[in-house]
């Protein structure tokens, strides 16, 4: 029989729950990881980040095939044919490549996969598929669902939610994406750049509303110049499905009359919210908050011996956010000082160009009345940005007015993800937008941009 008594049980595998154990072991402690899919990594590495950014990747190509590649003299004779069934089929060989190195990983570091549904028994003690299982700490780590929004019912196959959106065996004519966030403009994304006409309906009157504002009205011209199309100020109110596709009602949301638009599929991006089903918190004593995340204090809740990170407690739901609290908190049980300084989390929309962003947004410095100055600097002066033709966007540094110390920096172009990399780490170690600026940058290199916008913030770019 199985050993069934560890030092730490984490219940979930995406990439909070699995980092959280791998370093637990790491730090000398048995561990055992709950998962009741038949693969490990969350919904992030079997349909959700990983599989998106394939897809992504793969439709960049296809559309620089048929529109970019001539101006670089690059011919390509004939027309450029989809293959959608060999796009999906390598989408799924690098989920697989991906989760099979998590199954080699917990093997190396000998953490134990409990095969099943966990629920949390009392404190100390796990079930998995009515088997008991004991540990000195408990880790909640079972991450988040999609949103539903009512009046529209999701079936996966015309109203989808993002697991949904990354299986369509077609392309749609008309795709509706329900919300301007980050999953609903990555999957429009995908779509438009395969064929589909991509219409965007969202409540707010902007997109992307955790980002800078500037940034996003810069995004929502490129996306548009791209072919989307935004309804902004929308709410749906319901959706019925006719033979020939979805018809939604919508309405102002500030109130007006009601209209109909007409899709061939409808993809619901509203958000995320924590998954806690199942888990027994009531009887334990888990306190939830009024949005169903487990209440936290320095990950302990309300139970002592029972911990919660990842997307089930407040905060970004950010894959990297949660691996950075696995690994605070595997840390802590260790004795050690784990933390994690929530300042420093970027945030990236994966389009094409990238939007990144890290620390505070303008919007916010003006609400807390903090005194600041901005750096700007355009890809379009950047020489390496000319030579890939990819001159769309720019980099904003906001430093404290009086400390010059980075508050936040804010990117929309090509590799905006990797690049906002070096200003996370700035922000880190409060360094100071002169730190930036002095120090040397590659030539030539989209990360020159990072530089002379520090130097911006003192007023003397070199470039511009």
């Amino acid at each position: 029989m199985a050993e069934t008594a560890f030092d730490v049980i984490v219940i979930g595998a995406g990439p909070g729950g699995y980092v959280c154990a791998i370093r637990a072991a790491q730090l000398g402690m048995k561990v055992a990881c709950v998962e009741k899919r038949a693969t490990l990594g969350g919904t992030c590495l079997n349909i959700g980040c990983i599989p998106s950014k394939a897809l992504l990747t793969s439709s960049e190509k296809f559309e620089e095939a048929r529109h970019a590649l001539a101006d670089h003299g690059v011919v390509v004779r004939g027309a450029v044919e989809l293959d959608l069934a060999r796009m999906l089929a390598r989408k799924g060989e690098v989920v697989a490549a991906n989760v099979a190195g998590i199954e080699f990983l917990f093997r190396k570091n000998k953490v134990a996969w409990l095969k099943g549904t966990g629920r949390i028994a009392a404190p100390g003690v796990v079930e998995v598929d009515g088997v008991a299982h004991t540990a000195k700490h408990i880790v909640i780590a079972t991450g988040s669902d999609s949103v539903e929004l009512p009046g529209v019912a999701v079936d996966e196959k015309r109203i989808v939610t993002s697991t949904g959106g990354l299986e369509l065996d077609h392309v749609p004519g008309h795709l509706v994406v329900i919300g301007g966030g980050y999953i609903g403009l990555e999957l429009g994304s995908v779509w438009r750049r395969l064929g589909a006409k991509v219409t965007v309906v969202e409540y707010l009157d902007r997109l992307v509303p955790t980002m800078d504002g500037e940034v996003a009205k810069h995004f929502q011209r490129i996306l548009g110049r791209q072919g989307m199309t935004f309804r902004l100020g929308t709410k749906v109110t319901g959706a019925r499905q006719t033979n020939a596709g979805v018809v939604l009602a919508v309405e102002p949301a500030r109130g007006g009359p009601a209209e109909e638009i007409t899709a061939d599929v409808v993809l619901v991006a509203i958000g995320r919210r924590a998954h806690t089903a199942g888990l027994n918190l009531d009887a334990v004593g888990v306190a939830v908050d009024e949005r169903g995340r487990v209440r936290t204090d320095g990950f302990a809740t309300t139970v002592p011996g029972i911990w919660a990170i990842g997307d089930v407690i407040a905060g970004p739901m950010l894959a990297h956010k949660a691996e950075e609290e696995g690994v605070a908190l595997a840390e802590q049980l260790a004795g050690e000082h784990g933390h994690v300084n929530y300042d420093a989390i970027p945030g990236v929309v994966y389009t094409w160009p990238e939007a990144a962003s890290v620390g505070a947004t303008e919007e916010e410095l003006k609400a807390r009345g903090v005194a600041y100055r901005a750096g700007r600097f355009p890809f379009s002066a950047n020489g390496r940005a000319r030579a890939m033709g990819e001159t769309e966007g720019f980099v904003k540094i906001l430093a404290d007015a009086a400390t010059d110390r980075i508050l936040g920096a804010h990117i929309i172009g090509a590799h905006a993800g990797t690049l906002i990399a070096e200003l996370a780490l700035a922000v880190e170690f409060s360094a100071s937008a002169e730190d930036v600026a002095r120090t040397s940058h590659a030539h030539p290199s989209l990360n020159e941009a990072v530089k002379e916008a520090a130097l911006a913030v003192a007023g003397r770019p070199l470039h511009l």
